[in-house]
């Protein structure tokens, strides 16, 4: 029987250093008194409302883990995965409520909506994650397909580059991708350093960026050692595949110089 702990485990997640929440659909929060999230209610209201707690250290702890796994719960003993959410500390607490910094992680994101499990303690809107772990999985529905956004809106930052080569929800993406060569750009937010680089020969965009995906720094010494983490991903200009590979190399070249990415960048030729 499948449960959730290969699925924290494969996203990242220790189950010892993470709480699990279930919302139910209430008017009212019988701690807090705040009102309830529904059926209709967006993701910024039940960000919100995950964010408000009791200040009773017996109903939620009062140093709480960074990583709050949350679920919504459905008929009978049925809960469906809503978010990763980060918790970046306190930032209000009146000894009744408590509010918390809280932001929606990209961990498990391609499962949202979609992971549901089975929820054995009926009377538990929250559990620690060792106990979690073992509660089983009912179903993982299919991903719905993804449009293409074109080539020339597409940003993509590490963790979603990895989603858009593994999931089956971006199947156009990677045939989109594999259909051009040309010249990308890698900019690493941490710093704002750029590296531009290319596809070209026999490698395709999908090709290129699936090494990236992969380790990070897809070969490059320039970006060997960097934190993928904060790289985002663009394409400068796509080419048809049959296009002469000089007339790439001059592109490359022409964007290494527009961008300065040798001498304030990352680009070391």
């Amino acid at each position: 029987m499948l449960t959730l702990e290969p699925i924290l485990r494969s996203a990242g997640l220790d189950p010892a250093a993470v709480q699990v929440i279930r919302h139910a659909f209430v008017r009212e929060h019988e701690d807090t008194e705040d009102h309830g999230i529904d059926a209709d209610s967006t993701d910024e209201e039940i960000l919100a409302y995950t964010s408000r707690q009791s200040a009773k250290p017996r109903v939620f702890p009062s140093a709480p883990p960074r990583i709050w796994i949350v679920f919504i719960r459905e008929g009978g003993d049925r809960a469906r995965f809503w978010a990763v959410v980060e918790n970046r500390g306190e930032v209000y607490n009146d000894g009744v409520i408590r509010k918390f910094d809280l932001v929606v992680s990209e961990q498990m994101s391609d499962l949202r909506n979609r992971l549901v499990i089975g929820w054995r303690s009926p009377r538990a809107w929250r559990l620690n994650g060792p106990t979690s772990a073992g509660y089983p999985v009912m179903e993982i529905a299919d991903a719905q397909p993804l449009p293409f956004p074109g080539f020339d809106q597409l940003i993509l930052n590490h963790s979603h580059l990895q989603a858009v080569m593994r999931e089956h929800r971006y199947a156009s993406w990677r045939t989109a991708l594999a259909s051009v060569q040309g010249v990308y750009l890698i900019t690493d937010t941490n710093d704002g350093r750029q590296y531009v680089g290319k596809a070209d020969g026999v490698e395709n965009i999908f090709q290129r960026w699936s090494s990236y995906a992969v380790n990070g720094h897809g070969g490059n010494v320039e970006l060997r050692g960097l934190n993928p983490s904060g790289f985002r991903y663009s394409l400068l200009r796509v080419f048809d595949p049959s296009t002469p590979t000089r007339e790439i190399d001059a592109a490359e070249s022409h964007f290494k110089l527009a961008l300065a990415t040798r001498q304030h960048g990352l680009n070391r030729n």
